[in-house]
């Protein structure tokens, strides 16, 4: 029995050739080679199956029953290599599959949510599956395939990893509609009377990119609660009289909160998405980040700012 490994491949592809034209001649034309070429492929193509294969007539060459039995799977499998070799399209419609995305609170709201809508109505078929960003662990879930896009920032990112950015977030500072302190202009002084609260990942910190910015002009502020969640803190905001500056994305559209500029500069951060380069030449995961990034493109005028791992 002919062991697969010995086979050389090619010999499969003359043999097709040799079935549809039914002569040397036009095989060695269809393949592209000399006819004593294809006369030699054919001797071991009988040394390897065992079979005479083809029969010399006045008209040409005559299959045998092995050779007319080897046709249509012989077909079919040539089929089927040719698509491995064939770049693979990617249709949004008709596409079943899931992905894993690595993300916070903030990116869920600013980023996937509009990805998701999007999603619906495009590719029905695709499942999006949230986790939390595990910073230590990313890179080895990226790369066995258990997470497969990550929503971080330029600081998180690793070398093992491609990624493209988003956009570059400010801060804004943010009360309920009908605080005191929306009635008037929110200058320096009044912002650093007023308690505020602050999102930490771990809820432990009282310090972030605002305080950072105050203590650069001598001031300061009196933060009264730390949160894990950018959705808690807006609810806090929402329901009692503390003020947050939080990323702008998370307030628009909240017509229930007065939203206004700092005034003072707080240096904001960057969202990049982050990939696997095993997924880099992928057409789906392709579509999904052209897709998720135009959805998030940068709007016109927004001002630059750095990173602040603390606050986001």
């Amino acid at each position: 029995m002919t062991d697969i490994k010995s086979l050389d491949l090619n010999l499969l592809k003359a043999l097709d050739a040799l079935l549809e034209t039914r002569s040397v001649t036009r095989a060695a034309d269809k393949l592209g080679l000399t006819q004593p070429a294809v006369s030699g492929m054919l001797t071991r193509l009988r040394d390897a199956l065992n079979d005479p294969l083809f029969i010399r007539t006045q008209r040409g060459i005559l299959p045998t029953p092995r050779a007319e039995s080897l046709a249509t799977p012989l077909r079919m499998a040539l089929g089927e290599i040719q698509k491995l070799l064939v770049a693979e399209t990617f249709d949004p419609a008709r596409a079943t599959m899931t992905i894993t995305m690595a993300a916070t609170d903030y990116a869920q709201k600013a980023i996937l949510l509009p990805l998701m809508t999007a999603l619906r109505t495009e590719a029905p078929g695709i499942r999006v599956a949230v986790r939390p960003v595990d910073l230590p662990q990313l890179s080895h879930q990226m790369e066995g395939g258990i997470v497969d896009l990550a929503l971080i920032t330029p600081e998180m990112a690793q070398d093992t990893m491609r990624s493209r950015k988003l956009f570059d977030e400010n801060y804004v500072c943010v009360l309920r509609h009908d605080h005191p302190a929306s009635k008037e202009k929110l200058d320096i002084d009044r912002l650093c009377t007023l308690e505020h609260g602050i999102m930490s990942h771990d809820g432990s910190r009282f310090w972030g990119a605002t305080d950072e910015a105050l203590a650069r002009q001598g001031r300061s502020r009196r933060v009264v609660v730390s949160v894990p969640s950018f959705m808690v803190l807006i609810d806090l905001v929402r329901y009692s009289d503390i003020m947050a500056l939080l990323p702008e994305r998370l307030v628009e559209g909240c017509t229930d909160l007065y939203v206004c500029e700092p005034p003072f500069e707080v240096s904001g951060f960057t969202k990049i998405l982050a990939w696997h380069e095993r997924l880099q030449q992928d057409p789906a995961h392709s579509w999904i980040r052209e897709r998720l990034a135009g959805l998030v493109a940068p709007r016109t005028g927004c001002r630059h700012s750095s990173t602040d791992l603390q606050s986001h």
